[in-house]
């Protein structure tokens, strides 16, 4: 079969809300040092699809990021299609000097990979926020809704609102320090809050006047997204799974027509805590997004350096880290009732 041709070149940012948020000038100016969209050109010059891109500067490091997937335009691409239009995208940062392109955001699952790429497989849950609320709430499992039913009856509350923003900053904050993780400082979260205006949402769940769980939501009619989540360290039960609810519904009240989730391992090990956020996000219903993350070199030098870093800091990029544990031996599942075999959040 012959290889689809073709050429990539700037096109001008031309966002509405139909289109993923992270792929708005507003977003891409709030996490990028440089920022822009490029066009896919077939043979006959007709533009079909476009990348939303990140230039961020780090020291000697000029690295190219990509905070959404390719967007066809106009119609759908194939996948043959899609990865001859990324070997040009390849090709168009290697000739302006990019030393790498970095894992992309979470949010952004990669249905081809360019040939030379780095990658591991990756993936999210989505639901459809156009069906009708009957049908949403059939459509999760049944100790989600007993969850739900019993938070609210319990009294749990809850809301959305800008006010809340340092309180949540500061429980998201915490609550990633459990797991070993960092999250960025108020000033940072505040400009992307800032940003975005009236495309982002933060939610909070409240028990007896104290803050039992959050989530920053950035959305557009496109989609509603997950993005950062914290809680308390003893939350009541179901005020996580009752703030989703709520969230998805209030989501869906605007027009929205997706609810992501924002990432998902594929195939996590059984009894991890990657397993249990799984199941948590997988039990409102809705389907897993397969695709995947990848990363490129161009310069091998500040590659290896980038590489040595991430593993100092963290263990590696999330490629790295889904490489190396697909590559391991699975561990046997828990058994019944053992610690980590429950898939609850809260």
């Amino acid at each position: 079969m012959e290889t689809p041709a073709f050429t990539v070149r700037p096109v001008p940012i031309e966002w509405h809300d139909g289109l993923s948020i992270y792929a708005s000038a507003a977003h891409l100016r709030s996490v990028g040092d440089e920022f822009g969209w490029l066009g896919g050109f077939d043979a006959r010059n007709t533009l079909r699809c476009v990348l939303p891109f990140t230039v961020v500067r780090k020291a000697i490091f000029r690295m190219v990021r990509f905070r959404i997937e390719t967007l066809p335009v106009g119609g759908e691409l194939s996948v043959a299609e899609e990865t001859a239009f990324l070997d040009q995208v390849i090709a168009h940062f290697r000739a302006r000097g990019a030393d790498m392109i970095i894992p992309a955001t979470t949010n952004t699952i990669f249905r081809a990979v360019p040939a030379g790429a780095i990658s591991a497989p990756y993936g999210t849950h989505v639901i459809d926020l156009t069906q009708t609320k009957e049908a949403l709430w059939k459509d999760m499992h049944a100790s989600h809704r007993n969850a739900v039913s019993k938070s609210e009856r319990k009294g749990v509350k809850v809301s959305h609102g800008l006010e809340h923003l340092p309180a949540v900053h500061e429980m998201i904050t915490v609550t990633l320090k459990r797991t070993g993780l960092g999250f960025m400082s108020f000033e940072k979260l505040d400009q992307m809050v800032r940003e975005l205006g009236p495309h982002i949402r933060i939610y909070v769940a409240e028990f007896e006047g104290k803050l039992q769980g959050c989530a920053i939501c950035p959305f557009s009619l496109h989609s509603a997204y997950y993005l950062y989540a914290g809680s308390a360290e003893r939350p009541v039960n179901g005020a996580m799974k009752q703030l989703n609810w709520e969230a998805m519904r209030s989501f869906q009240d605007l027009g929205c027509r997706r609810w992501d989730f924002v990432g998902a391992r594929i195939d996590p090990d059984p009894g991890s805590k990657q397993e249990g956020l799984s199941i948590f996000k997988e039990r409102f219903g809705g389907r897993l997004v397969k695709g995947h993350m990848w990363k490129y070199s161009f310069h091998p030098l500040k590659f290896m350096l980038y590489q040595l870093a991430a593993r100092l800091r963290r263990g590696g990029d999330i490629v790295d880290e889904e490489r190396r544990r697909l590559a391991r031996p699975r561990p046997a599942p828990p058994a019944a009732g053992a610690p980590g075999a429950s898939g609850a959040e809260d």
